[in-house]
């Protein structure tokens, strides 16, 4: 075999390796329901929060003996955004996707699930371990200044994450708009076939 062919074999097959692989970015069912799940529990984180004191930056001493630093509102640190997002993936471990309920990601709780397999809830649980991996690394950023400026609060976050920054509820809702749509397209149609119907028996 030629030298040229057969590296063009080779690149071929290592390609192909890596498509399998590799999972597309968001490669998850109902992106909207694994979103809304990963904003209930910081929904969670944020309505347990405790009262925190400041945080004291001033570690130096100028020449009048003087602390030098800042002291930040823990509401504004970066300390407080870490607390909240560090680990909150892992608490997926104990979530499925469940096709019986029209398909949504839910937290398994013993008998809630009639005949749960438990390989393919595991298989499914680091799924969406992975995707909250890749959302927040996507989102980070804005959903962190977000937090810092108080504009995510309980009660809030879904349309936050869900509909504002990854818009994957929006991406969603859209396809159900036109679902519906095209439903009622069909159902308008009826009427007027009736019609021509009753119309050709008067003739008759």
């Amino acid at each position: 075999m030629d030298c040229s062919l057969r590296l063009s074999v080779v690149s071929v097959l290592l390609v192909l390796l890596l498509a399998e692989n590799v999972a597309p970015a968001f490669a998850i069912p109902n992106k909207c329901s694994a979103c809304q799940v990963i904003a209930e529990e910081l929904e969670e984180g944020l309505a347990n929060e405790r009262p925190r004191n400041h945080i004291d930056l001033r570690h130096r001493l100028d020449s009048k003996g003087q602390r030098e630093g800042k002291v930040i509102d823990y509401k504004v640190s970066e300390l407080r955004v870490v607390e909240l997002l560090d680990g909150l993936c892992a608490k997926f471990k104990d979530y499925t996707y469940n096709k019986r309920e029209g398909g949504v990601w839910m937290k398994t709780f013993e008998g809630n699930l009639a005949g749960y397999d438990r390989r393919a809830g595991e298989q499914y649980s680091k799924e969406l371990i992975s995707y909250c991996g890749r959302l927040l690394e996507t989102y980070e950023d804005e959903l962190a200044s977000k937090i810092r400026k108080g504009e995510v609060k309980a009660g809030e976050v879904e349309n936050t994450l869900c509909w504002e920054l990854s818009k994957h509820c929006k991406q969603s809702k859209k396809k159900d708009v036109k679902k519906d749509d095209e439903e009622e397209e069909v159902d308008d149609s009826l009427p007027a076939a009736e019609s021509s119907v009753e119309s050709s028996d008067g003739e008759l």
